[in-house]
């Protein structure tokens, strides 16, 4: 039987990297850990409705934890004159005890982002929206947005029915086993009042050339972002290229002279064929006509004369 395997730890250092970036030592590592699991789950539950997709930390050497949240609403999270991010670092300075930076980065296209289609899924489900609906409403928008393949599965008391079942969708094409494919996944919970329904999506957004991966590590960015895919654009005339064109020798005076010598010749020649009469085409085309008429009158008249001598011999041998 086949595993299931996560899609983003199974690309962990081919391409995509890790969310929390700090070294420890083992007495520390379990206690940074759990700080870092609670921090998550505290920010969560506080921006709920802010459509948070991924939260990265990073630990420096003189205790400062720097968060980055990536947001596909970035004024819930700042507030009013940014008191709401004032607040949040408060409460995690206060919580554990380092000096809290936190650093919000917008997502522009939140139709290509697997976990805010997910949540989109699962919040639709919540208010009784039907699930097919949901799913197809969510596949036609993300490959507009330009992605190449998206899978969304629903499984629990679809509608509620007495019994669970497990649903699902594809359009395009959702390479799981190719490594160098960016492939985005997330999941969420739609809690109803018939039961928890899961949501997962699959987003395959474009295929990653080591050419890609070494820019987009050289320029700092995350290669999610440096190599978005972008919607299908029409194609340009492409204009013609002078330099591979190769020049042209003009010709030798010697050669020039040759070819007017040569042309009135030709004309001479083409003038003579128009201006023949039609009517001497027609003995031209009738005498080879009359030469094979007089060899075939010549073969029966051998024919004859070979005949007698054959009859004299035959009755030669009845005598």
């Amino acid at each position: 039987m086949g595993h299931k395997v996560h899609p983003n730890a199974f690309r962990l250092g081919v391409f995509r990297p890790w969310e929390a970036n700090w070294f420890a030592n083992p007495k520390d590592y379990t206690k940074m850990l759990h700080e870092d699991l609670e921090m998550r789950r505290t920010i969560l539950a506080r921006l709920r409705n802010a459509g948070i997709a991924k939260i990265e930390t990073e630990r420096s050497s003189n205790a400062q934890l720097t968060v980055t949240i990536h947001t596909a609403k970035p004024g819930i999270v700042i507030g009013k004159g940014g008191s709401s991010v004032d607040q949040l670092r408060e409460d995690l300075e206060k919580r554990f005890g380092n000096r809290v930076r936190i650093s919000i980065q917008e997502i522009k296209q939140p139709e290509l982002n697997a976990q805010l289609v997910a949540e989109n899924i699962a919040s639709q489900i919540e208010r009784r929206i039907s699930y097919k609906r949901a799913m197809k409403q969510a596949i036609l928008r993300t490959m507009r947005s330009g992605a190449k393949g998206v899978r969304v599965y629903c499984g629990g008391r679809l509608r509620g029915a007495e019994m669970a079942r497990r649903e699902w969708d594809r359009e395009g094409r959702v390479p799981l086993h190719t490594l160098r494919a960016d492939i985005d996944f997330g999941r969420a919970t739609a809690k109803t009042t018939f039961g928890a329904i899961g949501v997962k999506c699959w987003i395959y957004k474009d295929q990653i050339s080591p050419q890609q991966r070494r820019l987009a590590i050289a320029d700092g960015a995350p290669i999610g972002e440096a190599i978005a895919p972008q919607p299908e654009l029409p194609e340009l005339p492409v204009p013609p290229r002078t330099d591979l064109v190769e020049p042209v020798t003009p010709p030798l005076p010697a050669e020039v002279t040759a070819e007017v010598a040569a042309a009135p010749a030709r004309r001479a020649r083409t003038t003579r064929i128009t201006t023949a009469p039609k009517t001497a085409a027609a003995p031209a085309a009738a005498k080879p006509k009359a030469a094979p008429r007089a060899k075939a009158a010549a073969k029966p008249a051998a024919e004859k004369k070979a005949a007698p001598a054959k009859k004299s011999t035959t009755t030669k041998k009845k005598s």
